[in-house]
């Protein structure tokens, strides 16, 4: 892979990454929640699911996707629902910290959610990306930009990965680390339940978007 064509693929990525969406919400509402730190293993599993797709738009994945619009929907359908259970989970997360006994006596254990651990979190940052598929379509329109058909794949195809997960990981930890610092100045519960709100109605109403736009994966 040429320089110029890696330093075109790190802008666009840069740009793209800074993009707020449905992986920007879940790292800042983790970083909010857990902090920062223990935000890592939700940024991990979205890597991980980058990792995936990136291999999968190699591999034709998105093309078949593109060409089926039946495949297209149900994966659409499953990554809808699941960003709505994490708006929900999100909606009645429980508030932890120096508030914890203001929290205790208004989640209770009938309307708190349970929180997770750091499988539950790598999962949720994993699944929150794999289950969007105009993902594995839009990698499968954008990589051919930039590889070089006179030079090997994988090296290029490599290069690619770890430049994306690199940069989109540290956007995604940057998301959370500002939620995590937010956090600290909300100092009443009530406070705390508000942001979470707003953070899990974004992704409830970004899974609603998801299920009510167009089968097409253009």
């Amino acid at each position: 892979m040429s320089l110029h064509l890696w330093l075109a693929y790190l802008l666009a990525l840069s740009l793209l990454s800074l993009a707020p969406g449905p992986s920007a919400v879940l790292a800042m509402a983790h970083g909010l929640n857990h902090g920062a730190r223990r935000a890592l293993p939700t940024v991990c599993g979205m890597e991980s699911a980058v990792i995936v797709m990136m291999l999968a738009a190699g591999g034709g994945a998105g093309a078949l996707l593109a060409a089926s619009p039946a495949a297209f929907f149900a994966v659409k359908l499953v990554g809808a629902l699941y960003l709505m259970w994490l708006g929900f989970r999100q909606w009645h997360a429980p508030v932890h910290g120096a508030y914890a006994k203001e929290n205790a006596l208004q989640n209770t254990p009938e309307n708190a959610a349970p929180e997770l651990n750091a499988r539950g979190r790598w999962l949720a940052g994993f699944l929150c990306n794999i289950s969007n598929p105009k993902g594995i379509v839009f990698m499968a329109a954008m990589l051919p930009q930039f590889l070089q058909a006179t030079r090997p794949l994988a090296p290029q195809l490599a290069i690619l990965i770890a430049t994306t997960i690199i940069i989109d990981g540290a956007v995604m930890a940057g998301y959370a680390a500002i939620a995590a610092r937010l956090a600290r100045w909300l100092q009443q519960a009530s406070a705390r339940r508000a942001l979470n709100r707003l953070c899990g109605g974004v992704l409830m109403l970004m899974g609603a978007a998801l299920l009510l736009a167009g089968n097409s994966a253009h």
